[in-house]
Parts: structure tokens; C-alpha cells; sequence
């Protein structure tokens, strides 16, 4: 068991602030401090703190004794990547790829000779990324599509007479396949009809409309001010918004197009930066492989909250995939015992944990992190506020 020295990374959305402010971490530099990383994935491996060495290397000296043999013989990897992410400004809409075609992709990309720091490239890794979120702050985002009868209903009453052709089509065939001929239509728009389109979304901004569509209307404004002229703006209308409280939390799955925009909150996901961009963004978009890489299934919207399990002092949150597990512990002036069954990873959200494994004393303070091995068996931690415990 060791603490870890991770990397954080000064992406242009990330906040300036809200790291240092909740974590104490210093930016004496003034960069964005978009997201801390902590696990092996090698866009930013975490290492040990005390000798440097990195996280994957240490892995790879004893991968059945560091990972467990399960994590082994299923991932032969450390399956997960835990992250914070501090959004000042709005992600990209984006869509994460399912591992059959992340490996595809992956490989094809490779065989075209594509570096994998190419800004052009689409699959990083292999892997699929399915993902957890978990708020620190309130946070605000847009996580699957509407149901289809509430995006018809907000185009009626913005009215883009621009889209009465594509929003006809979709009225005619309210199903996965008017969806995406639907969204397919709009995010591939000609120049000169997304200018038309956006023009007539902003003579609707001022429209007298209910409380939903104001609410889209509200963060189709906020992206206005970072991303004019993107197609993206239309997104709230079709995709559904979501506002966590801190301490909530909620899934999302790959082939789900969504967006961060704005919020502090701890992120887990399988260990892959890949990422399809269709707006929002400066960054390459390949509209086509992202709409190759949706599935076109609404989500109601009071799905999309996930309510934890709660066993004593333990929130678990029963997650639809393997390559992740996800609690909150909360810690108190008792020695409590936590079992292990693979390589963990525990973060401090606030105040001061210590924890203790195999005779090693380990003293967290809110930003801190600590690996432990399958081999440590068990731990216990004791003090006052949250660990978040990322395994599998």
C-alpha cells in the first residue's frame, strides 16, 4: 500500500479554482486544472509517491499479486481510471465507443498510421469507457437522449421552420429510426442551413415557452457564449439535462452522447480516453464514426440519477459492468474494516482518513490518494469525512 502522486491535466475548460479550493492543490501557474488522474492508463500514469516509480510498472513486476487473479486472467490490466473533473466551461458532446469497436477501431487506426497524439485520431486504446459520475459541487450536464415526445414537443415550441422537414420526419416516426435519421440530419447540416437554423434559435430564445424548454433555451445560451456558430447548440433540445446535487450520482453507458458543462465532480470509468466529438468543441469531430457509435434509445429522465446501496457506513453503487466498482465510504472515529478482492484505489474527499494495511499507515488529507494491491487482503481506515474507493 502506497500513496500516489498523480497527474493533473490543465485542459482549456478546466476550472482554475475549484481543485485548489476544495483540495488545497496549488496552481501557481494560473492553468486550468481540468482533471487529476489516478490509475496506469498512460495518457497520465500515476506513480508512487515515495520512489517515483510508475503505477503500470509496478503493476507489471507481480500482476497476480498487485491486481488479483481475477483482474488478471479477465483485464490483465488495472481495469478502471478514477479522475476529479473540474468544469469551468461545457465539454464537448461526445460519445464513448463499446470495446468491439474500440478494438476495431483502435487497430485500424493503427494499421493507417495514425500516431496516437494525432489530434485527428479517434481511438486512443482499445477499450470501451462506461462511466460513473459522482458530484462534488452541483453539476451540470446532458446524459442520453430525451424521450421522443419531449424533443418534438420543444421543437414545436421553439419552432425552427428551418428543421420543419427533419422534425416532420421524426413526428411521422417516433422511434429509434426517426431518431437517428433525426439527429443524423441535424448534426450534418450544410453550412449554409445550420447558419439558417442557429439564427432562428436565437430569435426563439426570447419566445414565451414552458419551464422545460426555457430551461433548454438557458444552456443552449451558456454554450452560445463559448461555442457560437456550433451545431451543438441544439443539443439541450434533444438530449436530456441533468443537474446533480453534491452527493449524487449517475451512469453513463458507452453509445450515449453527452456533455459535461459545468461542475466538480469524481469520475470513474474503464481505463480508456477514447472520445467522439460532435460539438461543442475546437477539437476534431468525425461526425459519421460518432453516429456509427450511438444507440438510438431515449432515456426518461428520472432514470438517470443512480441511488446507492447503503450497508452501514458504505454507499455502493451497484454498477452494470465489471470493469468498475464504486463506494463512498464515510469514515468515523472507529477502525473500520474493508476486505479486499483487487487492486484499489481510495481517494479523500474531505477532512483527514488514515489508512492502515499490513502494518503501513497511510494519512490522507482532501485530495490525496492511495493505492492498495489485492495482495494487502484487507484495510482499515478511521477519522472524520469520504473516501472515495474506486476496484473491481
Amino acid at each position: 500500500m502506497f500513496k500516489l502522486k498523480n497527474q493533473i491535466q490543465n485542459y482549456a475548460w478546466g476550472s482554475k479554482t475549484s481543485i485548489s479550493e476544495l483540495f488545497g492543490i496549488e496552481n501557481p501557474t494560473n492553468e486550468p486544472q481540468a482533471e487529476i488522474w489516478m490509475g496506469a492508463h498512460p495518457g497520465g500514469c500515476s506513480r508512487h509517491e515515495e520512489n517515483d516509480d510508475l503505477l503500470s510498472d509496478i503493476i507489471a513486476q507481480n500482476k497476480s499479486a498487485v491486481l488479483g487473479g481475477y483482474t488478471e486472467s479477465r483485464f490483465g490490466e488495472l481495469s478502471y481510471l478514477l479522475k476529479v473533473l473540474a468544469a469551468h466551461t461545457p465539454l464537448s458532446i461526445q460519445v464513448h465507443p463499446n470495446k468491439r469497436k474500440s478494438e476495431l477501431g483502435f487497430s485500424r487506426e493503427n494499421d493507417q498510421g495514425i500516431a496516437l497524439n494525432d489530434p485527428t485520431r479517434n481511438y486512443k486504446d482499445p477499450n470501451h469507457k462506461p462511466e460513473l459520475v459522482y458530484a462534488l459541487t452541483p453539476y451540470k450536464a446532458m446524459n442520453g437522449f430525451r424521450p421522443i415526445e419531449q424533443i418534438i414537443c420543444l421543437f414545436d415550441e421553439i419552432y425552427i421552420d428551418e428543421l420543419h422537414q427533419e422534425i416532420g420526419f421524426l413526428k411521422q416516426e417516433p422511434n429509434s429510426s426517426g431518431l437517428e435519421h433525426f439527429f443524423s440530419s441535424v448534426m450534418m447540416l450544410s453550412e449554409e442551413r445550420k447558419g439558417r437554423v442557429l439564427y432562428q434559435l436565437e430569435e426563439a430564445y426570447n419566445k414565451p415557452v414552458s419551464n422545460m424548454t426555457r430551461e433548454a433555451i438557458e444552456y443552449s445560451q451558456t454554450f452560445k457564449k463559448y461555442y457560437d456558430g456550433d451545431i451543438g447548440l441544439l443539443a439541450p433540445f434533444i438530449l436530456n439535462t441533468v443537474e446533480l446535487e453534491p452527493g449524487e450520482a449517475m451512469f453513463l453507458f458507452a453509445e450515449t452522447p453527452h456533455a459535461y458543462v459545468q461542475g466538480t465532480a469524481i469520475e470513474i470509468m474503464a481505463s480508456s480516453d477514447n472520445v467522439l466529438r460532435a460539438g461543442l468543441t475546437p477539437k476534431h469531430m468525425d461526425v459519421p464514426e460518432l453516429i456509427d457509435n450511438v444507440v438510438f434509445t431515449p432515456i426518461n429522465p428520472e432514470d438517470l440519477k443512480m441511488l446507492p446501496v447503503i450497508k452501514g457506513s458504505k454507499e455502493h453503487y451497484p454498477i452494470p459492468i465489471d470493469d468498475f466498482g464504486f463506494d463512498i465510504l464515510h469514515a468515523n472515529s472507529a477502525k473500520q474494516e474493508q476486505y479486499v478482492r483487487s487492486a484499489e484505489i481510495l481517494f479523500c474527499v474531505d477532512n483527514n482518513i488514515v489508512v492502515e494495511s499490513q502494518g503501513k499507515v497511510v494519512k490522507l488529507v482532501p485530495g490525496e490518494s492511495v493505492f492498495v494491491p489485492c495482495s494487502a487482503q484487507m484495510y482499515t481506515y478511521q477519522g472524520e469525512g469520504r473516501l472515495a474507493r474506486a476496484y473491481n
